[in-house]
């Protein structure tokens, strides 16, 4: 008995199994729910009875992966119809139906709609929203079903809510986004008009409009139009009762918002006239003034005509006359009266208008065409100002001093050329200072031999000059000369003109200067006066290269052959190197003593090589050490554990690139070029770096090395 029932509830089980797949076949589940959707086709792909096929083509391909969802794909976009309903009034027999025009909006993110009436003023009727957004089901027989983007097109009927609405057309956005998704846009319909809106149109024209209108004196529309547009013009009149103090100046103002004018006058310095707001006060300025005096009340608007009088309880019976009887018209000077070279009638003043300003101009341009705004000179020529005749220099004081005295009463400090000394001074180790060895040019055995140091400052072009202390020499060394503008030679003393002094460009190596009666000649410069010139070449032409070497060229550009002989001479070995020495000989051979020492030396700089071997590693390590100094720079106990810890094998030498990498860590106040200058010199042939000796080197506390002279040679060409 138990094992029949088992076999019974399997059957039972099957067949409650069979109807769900037999379901299945013809309901999707959504949720765990059941559900019926028209879009799934019957047995074969036949559609079902009542049954519509969706367009599903585009004119894109299919794009590839997941789409986004609705509501982000479509997002914010909107499409808008424009259609009109008809709206039956039963009630009244002056209109039977109404058309009523609306726009329809759908939101593709959610499938829902909107249907808006623009609001007309004075309808009686209640406009605005007609219809919320939210989703509207088809008319029926499909209610269960809601309107999507595939059922609207132009010239199409939609019915909602038991009222059809005609689509007449949409806009371009609307437009393309249809065309995009397949389907095909019927031709925009015509918009309708209301019949009894037109016919009552008509009639409220017909009754507004009196056989004589009254006259309407709108100025809203100018004032906003030409709000804070002003034309401005420069005028004169000629005042018959002042004819000793010449034409006086105005400046006339034109008003384009109300067509109104005023005036103002440019009172001179002691002119003797009292200052005024205005000359004439903005209003309306007439053509005729002056004329004679009206009556108060006759100057008006309109014109009233009292009909009955007062008959009873004093109250009057008036009426507009339309036709103006004897009213006062009275021309008022307008923008197109107003032009350079026209003549304004301004109460009985005869006034010249003789210029305007640019915005002035750009109006008349615009609007009447005017191109020519040349203007009337007016004003006589003012006398030449005399000469003024600066005495000569008394020799008292300076130049500046006494040049000061001569220009005013109260005697003024001579200013000085802030922006030069701003520009040129000391700034951090860029001292703008030129210094250039030098020697005394004499036939005095004692002083041949006397060494000098000549420092131009450029930041107010003074000069000061030391002398090197020699032992034995029995001339004490230190300050030669105090600091000082230095004048150049041969000028006289008691003069008018401002004396010339030395300048930057005057001193460079070769050049002869007189300073005070003593005759130095410039020998040669330290690194930085050479480097300053060259990067300034355009102010300092003996440190020009291209200026040098067209010099030059054009010198020997016939003897081609001749120097290639005498430098194939002079280098037997082909190495295309010669020393400075013979190049230097033959440019001034060449040149004739067209070439300063300066000019010589800029060449040799410019083609010159130098070999590293040559640098004194002395005085490197001096100049090193003094920037460390400066920069308070002690770490260098850091600095050896840190090259401990890279050195893995503990033999003291590390790679070029490591050492580098490590100073830069620690920010080592050094240049770069400085930095690889010294590594290079304490490496070996296998590019390891000695970095214990590298650092003790460094090291000024411990270690501190003293730079010294050594003689300079020059370099090889």
């Amino acid at each position: 008995m138990i094992k029949e029932l088992e076999i019974g509830h399997m059957n039972l089980t099957g067949m409650i199994g069979e109807e769900k797949f037999h379901r299945s076949q013809i309901c999707n589940y959504s949720n765990n729910v059941p559900m019926v959707f028209d879009d799934k086709p019957g047995i074969g792909g036949e559609l079902l009875p009542g049954q519509t096929l969706k367009i599903t083509n585009s004119v894109f391909p299919e794009a590839i992966g997941s789409s986004p969802p609705s509501w982000i794909a479509f997002d914010k976009q909107v499409l808008c119809f424009d259609a009109y309903f008809e709206e039956e009034v039963p009630e009244k027999n002056q209109e039977l139906y109404r058309i009523r025009h609306c726009k329809i909006y759908f939101y593709p993110e959610d499938d829902t709609m909107q249907v808006t009436e623009p609001v007309v003023k004075n309808s009686g009727l209640n406009q605005g929203t007609l219809v919320r957004r939210h989703q509207i089901p088809l008319p029926p027989p499909h209610e269960d079903r809601f309107y999507t983007m595939y059922d609207f097109n132009i010239n199409t009927e939609i019915t909602l809510y038991g009222r059809k609405y005609k689509i007449i057309d949409c806009d371009e956005y609307t437009k393309n986004f249809l065309m995009k998704i397949g389907i095909r846009l019927n031709p925009p319909a015509s918009r309708p008009d209301d019949p009894y809106t037109t016919e009552r149109q008509q009639r409220h024209l017909a009754s507004t409009n009196p056989f004589h209108p009254y006259e309407r004196f709108d100025t809203l529309k100018q004032f906003l139009e030409f709000d804070g547009q002003v034309l401005g013009f420069s005028c004169v009149w000629n005042d018959p009762e002042s004819q000793l103090t010449g034409p006086r100046e105005l400046v006339l103002r034109y008003y384009l918002s109300d067509d109104t004018i005023d005036i103002r006058e440019i009172l001179p310095r002691n002119s003797g006239r009292d200052v005024v707001p205005f000359f004439l006060k903005r209003d309306k300025l007439p053509k005729n003034a002056p004329v004679p005096p009206y009556h108060p009340g006759t100057i008006t608007n309109y014109t009233l005509l009292n009909v009955l009088g007062k008959p009873e309880r004093n109250k009057g019976y008036y009426i507009r006359d339309v036709l103006q009887t004897g009213a006062v018209h009275r021309e008022f000077y307008k923008d197109s009266d107003l032009k350079i070279g026209a003549v304004i009638n301004v109460w009985g003043r005869q006034i010249l208008l003789c210029d305007c300003d640019e915005f002035t101009k750009e109006h008349y341009r615009k609007k009447y065409g005017i191109v020519d705004f040349t203007p009337i000179q007016y004003k006589t020529p003012p006398p030449p100002k005399p000469e003024k005749i600066v005495p000569p220099y008394n020799g008292f004081g300076t130049e500046e001093d006494s040049l000061n005295s001569c220009r005013s009463v109260v005697v003024k400090t001579p200013h000085k050329d802030y922006r030069q000394f701003l520009m040129k001074d000391r700034y951090g180790m860029d001292s703008n200072i030129l210094r250039y060895a030098a020697k005394l040019v004499t036939d005095s055995p004692i002083d041949k031999g006397r060494k000098f140091i000549i420092s131009f400052f450029l930041s107010d072009d003074t000069i000061a000059v030391f002398e090197y202390a020699e032992r034995n020499s029995g001339i004490a060394g230190g300050k030669f000369l105090e600091r000082s503008r230095i004048k150049k030679p041969g000028q006289e003393l008691f003069k008018s003109e401002p004396s010339e002094y030395y300048k930057a460009q005057d001193l460079f190596v070769g050049a002869r200067v007189c300073f005070h009666g003593h005759n130095f000649l410039l020998v040669d410069a330290d690194e930085y006066t050479f480097n300053y010139m060259e990067k300034n070449a355009n102010e300092f032409p003996m440190a020009d290269f291209c200026v040098i070497l067209n010099k030059l060229k054009s010198m020997t550009e016939s003897r081609a052959k001749e120097i290639r002989k005498t430098f194939a001479t002079t280098d037997p070995e082909h190495t295309n190197v010669i020393g400075y020495d013979t190049f230097r000989n033959w440019v001034v051979s060449v040149a004739a003593g067209g070439f300063s020492e300066h000019e010589i030396m800029t060449l040799g700089r410019h083609y010159g090589m130098r070999d590293e071997s040559q640098t004194d590693l002395y005085l490197l390590l001096s100049v090193a050490q003094e920037k460390l100094k400066k920069n308070a720079f002690e770490n260098f106990e850091q600095l050896i554990a840190v090259f401990l810890y890279n050195d893995r094998e503990k033999c003291g030498l590390l790679p070029y690139e490591t050492c580098r990498t490590i100073f830069k860590s620690f920010k080592l106040p050094l240049p770069d070029d400085l930095l690889e200058t010294l590594l290079t010199r304490f490496e070996d042939n296998q590019k390891q770096v000695d970095y214990r000796k590298f650092l003790h080197a460094l090291n000024w506390r411990e270690n501190q090395v003293h730079a010294f002279e050594k003689t300079k040679k020059p370099p090889k060409v």
